[in-house]
């Protein structure tokens, strides 16, 4: 038996979670073919950019536009992970360039990595081996404020307090 797969809950702001609406959740990509009708509908300019991706608790693919939030393209749900990832064309395909776990409202771990490879494998869609951009976030005990920690500096930016070295965003077992 497979242990249980950990879930993200949402811990951003609260008036962020008031835009999740059916018409604002991501497409569900299953395939390449899924994926290729999603792109053509996109402007090569939108292409250029990174896209918002939630990896929603089924182990699928669901992605929306660059300023989409993270809550509402997962329609408020728990995720496996979230983050932002980028697409070029190799060899007539589309493929991930680029990718992180950069999402301040589900505070994905670095380890949510397996997550992505499956959904992307299941998919067909050729991906690097591992995040290109890694974010790890804490909450300031003292303070209560998020952070991104960046050159393994644990200190809050905002009250200049010790962050905690392990995680401490909300995570849950499914």
């Amino acid at each position: 038996m497979n242990p249980p797969e950990q879930t993200y809950r949402y811990v951003g702001p609260p008036e962020l979670r008031a835009l999740v609406r059916p018409e604002n959740e991501g497409t569900t990509i299953r395939s390449t073919a899924d994926l290729d009708d999603w792109a053509s509908a996109r402007s090569p300019a939108e292409m250029a950019e990174p896209f918002t991706f939630v990896i929603d608790t089924a182990g699928l693919l669901r992605l929306a536009p660059r300023h989409s939030e993270h809550v509402a393209c997962a329609g408020g749900h728990h995720v496996l992970s979230a983050g932002e990832i980028t697409f070029h064309t190799e060899s007539g395909h589309l493929t991930v360039s680029e990718i992180s776990n950069q999402s301040t409202g589900y505070c994905p771990d670095t380890t949510s990595w397996p997550a992505i490879t499956k959904a992307l494998d299941t998919a067909g869609i050729h991906h690097p081996p591992g995040f290109t951009h890694e974010f790890v976030f804490r909450h300031c005990l003292p303070c209560g404020q998020l952070n991104i920690v960046r050159e393994n500096n644990y200190t809050c930016v905002f009250c200049d307090k010790e962050l905690p070295r392990e995680g401490n965003t909300d995570k849950t077992t499914q």
